[in-house]
């Protein structure tokens, strides 16, 4: 991946956060260009907080997809436009990164619980299609890459597509790329300057299509680069669009944004609106809070685990936005895990995995997806307390929600759900627990006069005794 600023690696640029060389504006800013939409109504005495009191973390896998080592192929792309910016010997690079190792690093991450977001691109620097045949590798290769990606990959990752090529821009209509050879014809560039909802949407469309006819589920997208830099409000929508469109995604969501300053990283729930009907929607966009500081988008750049979290647990940027309670989602490049063979990041993310197991007990692995769905249900959904009771309308539903309030009582909490379809009522007493790292759906926890409430949070009405 690369940006604009062609002295900056795509490292740098996605580390540079609010106004600046990306033109990206927090969300406080008035110039923000994405739209948040509706929000209920909410009781001040009644807290959506995080997931069973705990921490999202994830890990976002950019550049990966079937076989193909996408630094390998797209470097000599990008240096046909900019020759003095790309002069890695790129011919020293594999050209493939195995499915053997796809199978050892998802084979770790399922023994560790490690969760998130890998990207499949559709037409990975034009070298072949992923739903058709990929020159180099014979058919069968192809068919076991996609199999293993579906049976070992997709349990705990959501699959993206980063956009068509990573590279050139494809005619939608030809399937072919454009015949000139500018930034403005990159994906990872100009392209999406002054586009339009529709424009943006058909182009995602189009790589999302491309992912569904391979016998993959999507329900969300990643940006190449700059793509979508100049049009932030138009990319949120086209998002939402193109994933209802393709796949009937519920709560589609993208990964666009990364901040390793003091910015929130919060998810943004985007567009939000027919809150109160049986259709509602809305788009989330998940924001990174690390640079890649595994190996680099091209395996050349290696980091170090300090980075995210010291030897010590005591500092790092994992450490500083956990323990101001927000989902901290790692940013990493397939390329850099792999590390030309070496496997340098796959290490780093070892040494995280385990340091953050150390320090920890109190953090949840979730896909992007999961946590979308999460973070929705959060700021949606609508809540209000009448003396003993609160009342829940939620246009979406949630496993494991998790609200806080205070009572003065010790009586037993009361779960009363409507189904939406046959308005039949069901009434459930949860479990009282004796510690909060001990709540799970359907319990809670007092200490003193505050109630720690977790639940599989039904779509439609729901109402709490407590």
């Amino acid at each position: 991946m690369r940006y604009e600023n062609h002295t900056f690696s795509r490292r740098k640029m996605l580390e540079m956060s609010a106004v600046g060389a990306l033109g990206a504006l927090a969300w406080g800013d008035q110039a923000w260009a994405t739209i948040p939409g509706e929000r209920p109504e909410r009781s001040a005495d009644v807290q959506a907080i995080l997931p069973l009191a705990r921490v999202p973390v994830n890990l976002i896998i950019d550049d990966s997809t079937c076989l193909v080592n996408l630094a390998h192929f797209a470097i000599p792309q990008f240096a046909e436009v900019f020759p003095n910016n790309y002069k890695q010997d790129w011919r020293k690079l594999p050209r493939e990164i195995p499915d053997s190792f796809v199978r050892e690093f998802a084979d770790y991450c399922t023994e560790h619980g490690v969760k998130g977001k890998y990207s499949i691109v559709p037409y990975p620097a034009c070298v072949g299609w992923v739903d058709r045949d990929m020159p180099g590798w014979s058919k069968k290769e192809l068919l076991d890459s996609l199999d293993l990606v579906r049976k070992e990959i997709t349990p705990n990752w959501d699959i993206h597509p980063e956009m068509v090529s990573h590279t050139w821009v494809i005619n939608t209509k030809t399937g072919r790329p454009y015949e000139e050879r500018s930034e403005r014809f990159m994906e990872n560039w100009r392209w999406t300057d002054g586009k339009s909802v529709d424009e943006l949407t058909d182009y995602l469309s189009y790589a999302l299509r491309v992912l569904k006819q391979a016998g993959l589920e999507c329900e969300g997208i990643t940006t190449p680069g700059g793509f979508g830099n100049r049009a932030l409000k138009e990319l949120s929508l086209a998002s939402l669009q193109s994933c209802r469109d393709v796949y009937n995604a519920e709560i589609p969501h993208y990964f666009r944004h990364l901040y390793t300053g003091s910015e929130s990283v919060v998810p943004r729930v985007e567009n939000a609106k027919h809150l109160g009907t049986d259709h509602p929607e809305c788009v989330v966009s998940i924001i990174g809070c690390t640079g890649d500081w595994f190996g680099g988008w091209d395996g050349l750049e290696i980091g170090h685990v300090d980075q995210f979290i010291t030897a010590d647990l005591k500092s790092g940027r994992m450490v500083e936005v956990i323990d101001r309670g927000e989902p901290a989602c790692m940013v990493c490049h397939w390329p850099g895990i792999y590390c030309n063979g070496e496997k340098f990041g796959f290490q780093i993310l070892k040494d995280i995995v385990a340091r953050l197991h150390e320090k920890y007990d109190n953090l949840i692995w979730m896909k992007l997806s999961e946590l979308s769905r999460y973070w929705a249900a959060k700021e949606l959904t609508s809540i209000t307390r009448t003396e003993n009771t609160i009342l829940l309308r939620a246009p979406f539903a949630s496993p494991n929600f998790t609200i806080e309030t205070k009572r003065a009582t010790d009586a037993p909490v009361k779960l009363v759900t409507i189904d939406a379809k046959s308005g039949m009522k069901s009434m459930k007493t949860l479990a009282k627990v004796d510690s909060l790292r001990k709540i799970s759906s359907g319990t809670y926890f007092q200490s003193g006069d505050k109630l720690t409430i977790a639940f599989d949070l039904s779509k439609g009405s729901s109402t709490l005794e407590v």
